[in-house]
């Protein structure tokens, strides 16, 4: 298991973009499971929506894109001169709300890799629920 110490070391996000709070398993270049903690004190409830908090769709879908990153530095000698995009995402869909004192487990796989482009499958897990799945490509760049 790895901590936020090593997330803010591999990826470039911070507060209050970091979506990622520990690796809980990780296979080398092939797939990765993490967590995020969903607390109130997250700055997008405030205004999503007030007296129904409700964790944006396309934050699920970063925390995922997130994980994904954190397999694709396995393929690089020096993570920290790349970054990663983005690029295209297919088949994504919300099966159920994700609300404060929700813990995400997000599961993320390589499923095809060429010339720094990677294409995954990632869900979302709480309690067990799927709440989250899509399909996604991502590219690496230098920095």
């Amino acid at each position: 298991m790895k901590d936020i110490n090593y997330i803010l070391e591999m990826i470039p996000h911070r507060y209050p973009f970091l979506l990622v709070d520990r690796i809980v398993d990780q296979k080398k270049k092939k797939a990765i499971k993490t967590l995020k903690n969903i607390t109130i004190n997250e700055p997008f409830f405030s205004g999503h929506f007030p007296n129904k908090p409700i964790m944006p769709g396309v934050l699920i879908l970063e925390s995922m894109a997130q994980s994904a990153c954190l397999i694709i530095l396995d393929f690089i000698e020096s993570p920290e001169n790349h970054l990663v995009y983005l690029s295209k995402v297919t088949n994504f869909r919300i099966h159920s709300n994700v609300i404060p004192g929700d813990q995400i487990i997000i599961d993320a796989k390589v499923v095809n890799e060429k010339l720094n482009s990677f294409k995954f499958e990632s869900t979302c897990h709480v309690n067990d629920k799927l709440v989250a799945k899509a399909e996604f490509l991502a590219s690496m760049v230098e920095r």
